[in-house]
């Protein structure tokens, strides 16, 4: 393996943690490949400067999201993608430092048609009026943002407007995807508006159908966002 490895030994400040951010973004990114051993402990701790302690809380960490596993007398090897924890919060904010590939874009949008415009319909029948206010005031945020375009705060408008569909849905199960996914919101969006789009319309749809309490409109409304094209995606 000629993986180079940073030297977090001279951060000094929660060594474990940014141990297991350098190894997740290599094996995110595919510099190390699923299958593969990674170099045996003494040699990657003195490649990164950090002790065997901070180098093995590094790797329970990575552990416990399905990356790699540790055998006796054969090291830790990066795991199967299939046993990843991808709905790690952890995970998903690493997720954003990696460039990644069109095809993961095509997968989180493939999982969002599967649950948000389900969400979208319960929003509609159950969100509380306290809900309802919030809603309307990230989404008046959001009709600020597109008059007058800056992406960063777009970005920050979308994924609170989305988050809050899912907390509106009254369905416990429901709830935690939407703070889970806020992450991963923005670094979808960071791509898919990255050319200035913003899809207000479709946005407005969704609002309005929520706020009229209309279940089926706003299913339609959701799925009608979710068109490949309308992120840069292709078919």
């Amino acid at each position: 393996m000629t993986t180079q490895f940073t030297n977090i030994g001279e951060e000094k400040k929660h060594l474990n943690a940014q141990v297991a951010r350098e190894l997740a973004v290599k094996i995110l990114s595919g510099a190390i490949k699923e299958g593969e051993t990674l170099p045996s402990e003494p040699v990657l701790c003195a490649k990164m400067g950090v002790s065997r302690t901070a180098f093995r809380e590094a790797i329970k960490m990575l552990y416990s999201k399905g990356m790699v596993e540790s055998k006796p007398k054969v090291g830790t090897r990066v795991c199967d993608k299939t046993k990843w924890n991808f709905l790690d919060v952890q995970l998903l904010e690493w997720m954003v430092d990696v460039e990644t590939t069109e095809d993961i874009y095509h997968q989180f949008l493939e999982l969002r048609r599967a649950i948000e415009p389900r969400a979208c319909a319960l929003a509609a029948q159950n969100a509380t009026k306290e809900q309802r206010i919030a809603m309307t005031t990230v989404f008046q945020r959001m009709v600020h943002v597109a008059d007058n375009f800056d992406q960063a705060d777009w970005i920050e408008a979308d994924a609170q407007f989305h988050r809050m569909i899912f907390i509106s849905t009254g369905n416990s199960f429901f709830v935690p995807f939407g703070n889970v996914l806020a992450t991963i919101f923005k670094w979808f969006f960071l791509f898919s508006s990255k050319e200035g789009g913003v899809c207000i319309g479709e946005h407005r749809d969704m609002y309005e159908a929520i706020m009229a309490g209309e279940s089926e409109r706003a299913y339609n409304a959701c799925l009608s966002l979710m068109h490949t094209h309308k992120h840069r995606l292709t078919d």
